[in-house]
This record gives structure tokens, sequence and C-alpha cells, in this order.
């Protein structure tokens, strides 16, 4: 007879007791429970003790959490939250150092659970911490602790930032200020300081007067990579909670302390690789700093601005400064307006009786005229061979240098993702934009020689603007997934992708793509459709076996603690368990969670997931949302909570656990894997000569026909 619904068969320990095995009954009160536990080992005050896990967190069971306990469970019995927080309370004030060093380095391990956090805030006993660090007589490993168990406790968000005294903020800033000092005790500062800037505008500020951008890039030259992880951390809040005009004048003044050349040098190339959140912190800057163009962007030309109007004569003078000027006295207005009016519509502007309509649009707006001044003024001969060299052909073949400057523009903003709000767990940022200054306006420079050169490669006329348009466009997303290390290897590789590569490539996708439709392959495909798909089953079982590292993204965006999830080998269960950062793949039997296969009932994803539910979900985008996905499992319906590293990733896990489910994989990814497969067999089964015999000797020549009458020999005299 099964055991009831209510009822775990769980496993208690005690240090220096024999441990029980009980029959936990749900229903029954807590404290009657760990009453019942102490009475068989001889305890009295049953009130001072609590049931903790053995394994993982050690979190403590409350009648909130004990829904949570499994069969098959280890707990710990243990010193209640309460008595804990009262003895940790009164370890961190003692004179013995010794006690003092144990007692904050417990407080950093216990102050992860919620239950003992709250005991021991309830105890007003953060005031302790403050002592601690405002005092200044404690430093090295007690001071790391302090902050530690600070940076733990505030986690929890029972306390407000806000509420950090003047003294105890002075301290943590003196610490990252001050060169010499312990790196931990500099990590957890700075990781204390990125926490209060978003939290109010004061802290921001005063965050923003007393840790210098000089100071954070001092910190950025350093060899420690958990030093610079937490620099770069308080830079990028510093600069996501600044307004506009301020983060303005944070990039320009980072611009010229040359925060690039530090990037690049210290970070890229360091000899050390670089770690997944390092990468998403310099995809945020790359985005912070190419969305400084937007305003430009959105801003449609004044035709009533006097410098606006001077750009556009300066990009007239510079085509066309070697033709003769006429002088103001010697023609009329007349004629000098006619003068410039030609030489507009040979700068290939639509518009060129009035040139500045042509920017009216927005965007791209002024940043098309600002890229075309720049393009001008930074290579001027390639400048006057574009428009001199297509203002002497026909007219139906010039490439339009203003319209393709224009269409460039927007082009480039959109591939780039000029305007659009940082992802919250995007890492593609692209490495040349680091080694050159002026990235944007560079690309651009390099992308409008391209498109005159793509133009006569398709000898276009002036209906053929969209398709080159497309055609460059198409040149330039290619090479950037190839991702150079420089322009300069950018520039060699969209210039020898041409129009015919382009061609030979669209080709070849489409023969990938597009399968015969006669109905003997249909057939065949049909066929062997079952035997790929298991291929792919065993393929997405082997992928789940070896397991995947799993970051956890809290309310603050912080993306430090990392667990791991495999499916044992002979497929009946999921083991999971928290890693440490930079480890290797855990051994099975690290991972102290597991889960039955046979007790997994759902598979939900997106906004389905409970973790996308909660608090604070509205600010999860779109990206964390496509990579979300959580099983349930058990009678009770309990949850695990995914957050896929990558789009890959999430497919393998999603098909591995339909298999698992007895269910169709679903993903994209199934479907053109398939596809592969399906092209790359019916190739080999079509040219298979198996069934047909191939003679060692070429075959007879044949005898001669009786006659030739039936050959006729015309010739030119018959006629």
């Amino acid at each position: 007879m099964p055991p009831p619904k209510d009822v775990v068969k769980i496993a208690i320990q005690m240090m220096g007791a024999i441990p029980q095995l009980i029959e936990l009954n749900q229903t029954k009160p807590l404290a009657a429970v760990v009453k019942e536990v102490c009475d068989v080992w001889n305890l009295g005050n049953a009130e001072h003790y609590a049931l903790q896990y053995v394994d993982g967190q050690q979190t403590y069971i409350t009648e909130s959490n004990r829904g949570e306990i499994k069969n098959g469970s280890i707990l710990r019995l243990t010193t209640s939250p309460d008595q804990e927080a009262e003895r940790l309370h009164s370890g961190i004030r003692s004179h013995n150092l010794d006690v003092k060093a144990d007692s904050l380095k417990k407080l950093a391990n216990l102050s992860r659970d919620i239950t003992f956090a709250q005991e021991f805030i309830n105890r007003n006993a953060l005031k302790q911490l403050f002592l601690i660090v405002e005092e200044g007589n404690d430093v090295g490993e007690i001071l790391a602790h302090t902050l530690k168990a600070f940076m733990e406790l505030m986690e929890h968000d029972f306390v407000s930032w806000e509420t950090l005294s003047p003294a105890f903020i002075k301290k943590i800033v003196r610490y990252v200020n001050t060169g010499g000092m312990d790196a931990s005790v500099q990590q957890l500062s700075l990781s204390i300081l990125e926490n209060m800037v978003p939290s109010s505008r004061p802290l921001f500020e005063l965050v923003r007067r007393e840790v210098t951008l000089d100071r954070l890039l001092t910190h950025l030259q350093v060899t420690n990579q958990q030093l610079q992880l937490k620099a770069m951390a308080l830079l990028i809040a510093l600069l996501l909670n600044a307004t506009d005009a301020e983060r303005r004048d944070m990039m320009g003044y980072l611009g010229e302390r040359n925060i690039r050349q530090f990037i690049h040098k210290n970070i890229i190339h360091a000899s050390e690789p670089m770690g997944d959140e390092m990468a998403h912190y310099l995809y945020v800057l790359q985005s912070i700093t190419l969305n400084l163009l937007e305003r430009r962007m959105r801003t449609p030309m004044d035709p009533f601005s006097q410098e606006q109007r001077e750009l556009l004569q300066f990009l007239r003078h510079s085509a066309f400064e070697s033709e003769s000027e006429p002088s103001a006295g010697t023609v009329s207005a007349e004629r000098r307006r006619s003068v410039c009016v030609a030489e507009f519509r040979k700068l290939g502007f639509q518009n060129y009786s009035n040139p500045a309509q042509d920017l009216q649009r927005a965007p791209p707006g002024l940043l098309a005229l600002d890229t075309m001044v720049y393009f001008s003024r930074h290579c001027p001969s390639a400048y006057s061979r574009f428009v001199l060299e297509n203002s002497s052909r026909d007219d139906k073949h010039e490439c339009p240098f203003a319209r393709s400057s224009i269409q460039l523009t927007l082009a480039l903003c959109e591939i780039l993702h000029v305007g659009e709000p940082c992802s919250e767990t995007a890492q593609a940022f692209y490495l040349m934009f680091f080694g050159q200054d002026h990235f944007f306006q560079e690309l651009f420079c390099i992308c409008i020689q391209l498109q005159n050169k793509t133009w006569k490669e398709m000898r276009a006329t002036q209906e053929d603007f969209d398709k080159v348009l497309q055609v460059v466009r198409e040149q330039i997303t290619r090479t950037l997934s190839l991702k150079p290390t420089s322009l300069e290897l950018f520039k060699t590789r969209v210039n020898a992708l041409n129009y015919s590569e382009i061609l030979r490539l669209r080709q070849t996708e489409r023969m990938h793509q597009e399968e015969t439709l006669a109905v003997p392959v249909l057939e065949l495909r049909e066929r062997l459709k079952p035997e790929l798909l298991e291929l792919i089953r065993q393929q997405r079982l082997l992928r789940l076996c070896e397991g995947t590292l799993f970051r956890k993204i809290s309310s603050r965006r912080r993306q430090d603690k990392l667990w791991y999830c495999r499916l044992s080998p002979n497929h009946k269960m999921l083991h999971y368990g928290d890693v440490e950062q930079g480890g290797q793949s855990p051994p099975i039997e690290s991972l102290p969670e597991k889960i039955p296969v046979a007790d997994i009932k759902e598979l939900l994803v997106g906004r389905e997931c409970p973790h996308m539910k909660e608090k604070g979900s509205g600010k999860h985008n779109k990206d964390v949302l496509d990579l979300a996905f959580s099983i349930s499992y058990d009678v009770e319906e309990y949850y695990l909570n995914f957050i896929a590293p990558t789009r890959y990733e999430f497919c393998l896990w999603m098909d591995g656990l339909n298999v698992l489910l007895g269910r169709e994989m679903t993903s994209e990814r199934t479907q053109s894997e398939l596809d592969i497969l399906l092209s790359m067999e019916l190739k080999l089964r079509l040219l298979d000569l198996e069934n047909i015999p191939i003679p060692d000797a070429p075959p007879p020549v044949p005898n001669p026909p009786s006659n030739l009458n039936f050959c006729y020999d015309f010739s030119p005299h018959e006629q």
C-alpha cells in the first residue's frame, strides 16, 4: 500500500547521535515534529532546535518551505535560527579576535538563508557590522567576512540601501580608493557600491562624486580578473543610472582617458580567458557608446540652422573644389544657384534644389550628415573619387553618394542596434569595436566605398538601388558574423565578399534549403526520417548526460550564482546542484539534488514559468523569456527553474526533456538538423550504385548499319 500523500520518508542526523529514519507527516506542526525528534535523543528545550538540509545551501526548514522536502531527503537537527543569530551576534562583539573571525565567517555563510537573515536583522545586529566597518580597527580576513556577511544580508531586501550611514559609506569608498588594500576587500566594496547606485538618486550622486572614473580605470588595469570585473560592474551601473547628459559627459571623459585601450590591452588580450559576465559588461559598454549616436540619428535636419547648412556646403566644396567657383561680381545670383543645384545633383541628393529635405527623415537624421562629413574630411581622396567618378557616368548608371550614404547609415544603425535598449544577458560584442576610435564613422567609410564597388560589379542603374543596398547589407552582416578582430581585417574580408561570391553563397544556401519535389525522393525522405530522428534523440540525451552550467539571475541582475544540471547515464535521474565559478564539469556524485525522470509532470517555457511570473518579472526582457523553461515534478508539483545560457542550449534541453517525457522534439534546432541530415543522406542514397552492375570491360562497338540512306550530306552547293 503506498504511503499517504502528506507523508515523506526522511533521515535526520545530529552530531554524535545515531540517525533517525522517520515518516514526516506534513500536516503535523513543525514544532511538534522537532519535539518528537528531540525526545528520541533525550534533548530538552526543543524550541531551541530546528531542522536544516544537510546538502546544498543547508537551508532551514520552515512552515513555508517544508513542502519542498522529498522522499529520501537527509536533514540535520541543529540550533534554531533565533538561537544561532543570538550566538553569532554575541560572537561578533567578542574581544577575542579568533572568536570574532569565526563568528563572522559563519555569519557570512548562514546569511544566505532568508530565515536566519531575518532573525539576525530583527536583533538590530546589522548595527554591529556597521560599527566594525566604521571604527576601522579590523582589517584583512575579519573585514572581508564582515563585508561578505553584509552583502548576503542586504540581498534579501529586508533593509533599504538608503539607511546606510554616511560614515559607513565613506569607509567603503575609502577601501575602493586606497591603493594596496586587500583585493577581496576591494572586490566586496565595489559590489556594495554597485548595489547602492540603482537604489536611489542621492546614492548614485554620492558614489559618482566619491569614486572617480580615474580610480575605476586604475582597477581595470590590474591583473586580478575578479577586481577588474567588479570595477567594470560599478562603471556600468553608473552609466546605466546616469541621465543622458551625465552619461554623455562620462563617456566623453572615458574617451579622453583612453578606456578603449585599457580594455583592449588588459581585458580582451589578457593572459586569462574572459568570463561570460565580463563579456556581458563589454557588450553593455558597446551598446551605451553606440547609443550616444541616437540623439543625432533621431534629429531631422533644420533647414534654418546656419551650422547645418554650412556642413552641406562643405560637402559640395570638398567634392568640386577644383572647379571654378563663379564670382559674385561676374555672375548673377540665379547663375550661382543653378551651379549649386547641379553640384548637389552630382553629389547624389534626390532633392538637389533643397538637399536639406533629404535629411528630414529621422532616423537616420543628422547622423547621415555627420558620416558624410566625416568621410569627406578623413578620406578626402576616396570621397572625391567616389563623387567625380559617378558624376561622369551616364545618369542611369551613377551611384548617388548622398542617397547611398543616408540609406547606408540607416542600415548600419539597424545592424548595430543603435538606439535599442541593452539586453540583460547578451554577450555579443565586437572585438574590433574596442580596437578603434570613432568605430561607427570608420565602419561607414569602409562600407560606403564597398557600396560603390558593389554597384559597379552589379552594373546597377537607379532602379536597382534597393537591390544593391540589400547586397551590401548582406556583405556587412556576413562579415560581422565572422567576428573580425580589427577594422582592417573587416575591410579585407568584406571586399573579398564580392557580388559574385554573394550569388554563389545564395545559390549554395538555396540548394541546401530546396529539395527536389519528385515523388520517389519525397517517399525516400519519409522513409529516412524515423532513423534520423532517432539519431537526433540519442544525441540530445547524450548532451543532457554531459550537463550544462546555468546562471541564477536575481532581481538586481547579478549573475554570479552558478548551478549545474545533468542526466544520469541510465536516463532515470536529473542531478543538479550549486557549483563554483570557473570550475570544470562536476562529477555526477558531487551534485546533491536529484529528480526522478518518472516524477516529471510538465515542461513549461517563457511566461508560463514560475520564475518569470514572480515579483519583478516585468524587468525581464524578451531575451530572458526566450531562454527560460521549468519542469514540474512529483505529485506536489514542485518546480525546477532554468535560464539557458544560449538559445542553442535551450533547444537541446527542450528536445532532451521532451524525449524523456515521450514527446516529439519541437525546437527549431531539431528541424534544422533534420533537414541537414536528410539532405546529406538523400544525396548519398541517390549516388548509391550498389544495385547497378558495372562491367569490367567497355561495351562492344555495334556493327555498322546495312545502308546509310538515313544520312544526308548538306553542302552549300545545293542552293
